[in-house]
């Protein structure tokens, strides 16, 4: 063994290890996902403990702590009451609706804080999926395809800075792309959630929304958690038709994917550390048997050294005010 080389003289003392250190998180690295709902109450989501769905006014006041902290961008997810549920999903795209109304406030309240908004249906529609079904129980892609654009251009008048389509539905992007290019929305950007598996790690999420589908599952439209080049292929799909950020979901469980189309495309990447992986660490965290902080930490830092430029996360509030 060649003692003279000893690679313990990097790690000896806390400045060697920063000039050293090869990956980076901050807050600017953070997109902070916020749940909200109608009403001027909060309420707490019990299967995430620490997050709520938020009223419209306490919604404002916590992007902007959020902002105030370095993170440059919220993403919303509504919680529609079960009258406006159809199975055409119309509220979608109604320009009065809760979320073009929360754009307008975040918007008008702190004008440099990114907003993103999802772009599916699940939230809107009575049978729970992310797109339109048919009377036999197929989900129909391409009538859907169509919604989703209503449902982007409704939020691209109300001020979003980025929409981000989580339906994996076949050419939603391309759509999507054209209808805002059309109605002159060209500085609205596209977060294409490419690789969106079907996983068990979104239950939380659902049930904080009620999004369930009534019937069925998901699995002909998100992506076997089996396989890997099948997004290669998506990603390569979307980045030609117009995506300008692509993400992967979920993200602790999937870094390879993250790694691959890293490596396979120019795009920014993004990653979402779903509702799963933040409540295994509550779990953890308050069973006694985890520092929260110190794997939270540990965790969204694995995800940028897998290739991730943005990280959606639950902590991402708590981690800024760390960083």
């Amino acid at each position: 063994m060649n003692l003279s080389i000893r690679p313990r003289r990097n790690r000896q003392s806390p400045a060697i290890r920063d000039m050293v250190r090869e990956t980076v998180l901050t807050p600017g690295n953070l997109i902070y996902p916020l749940f909200l709902q109608e009403g001027d109450e909060n309420t707490p989501i019990s299967a995430m403990p620490g997050c709520q769905r938020w009223c419209l006014a306490d919604l404002v006041q916590e992007a902007g702590e959020a902002h105030a902290l370095g993170i440059p961008g919220v993403v919303l997810f509504p919680r529609i009451p079960d009258e406006l549920k159809t199975p055409g999903a119309e509220e979608c795209y109604n320009d009065d609706g809760l979320v073009p109304r929360a754009i307008r406030a975040l918007k008008a309240a702190h004008p440099t804080l990114m907003v993103i908004t999802d772009v599916a249906l699940d939230p809107y529609n009575s049978d729970g999926h992310d797109g339109l079904v048919a009377a036999d129980g197929r989900i129909l892609n391409d009538e859907t395809v169509a919604v989703l654009c209503q449902q982007a251009l409704c939020h691209a008048r109300a001020g979003a800075d980025i929409v981000a389509p989580s339906d994996m539905m076949d050419g939603r992007v391309a759509a999507l792309r054209a209808a805002l290019d059309h109605a002159d929305f060209t500085q609205v950007s596209i977060m294409s959630y490419t690789a969106k598996y079907a996983s068990a790690y979104y239950g939380p999420f659902r049930g904080a929304l009620d999004s369930a589908p009534k019937a069925g599952d998901k699995k002909t439209y998100q992506m076997d958690p089996a396989n890997t080049i099948e997004a290669l292929r998506e990603a390569a799909l979307d980045e030609s038709e117009g995506a300008d950020i692509l993400m992967v979901k979920p993200a602790g469980p999937y870094l390879d994917i993250i790694a691959r189309i890293r490596d396979a495309s120019t795009l920014p990447i993004a990653a979402y550390q779903v509702s799963g992986e933040y409540l295994m660490i509550k779990a953890g965290a308050a069973a006694g048997w985890l520092d929260e902080d110190k794997v939270a930490m540990e965790s969204l830092l694995g995800i940028r050294r897998a290739g991730a430029n943005m990280i959606l996360t639950y902590f991402a509030k708590k981690i800024a005010a760390v960083l």
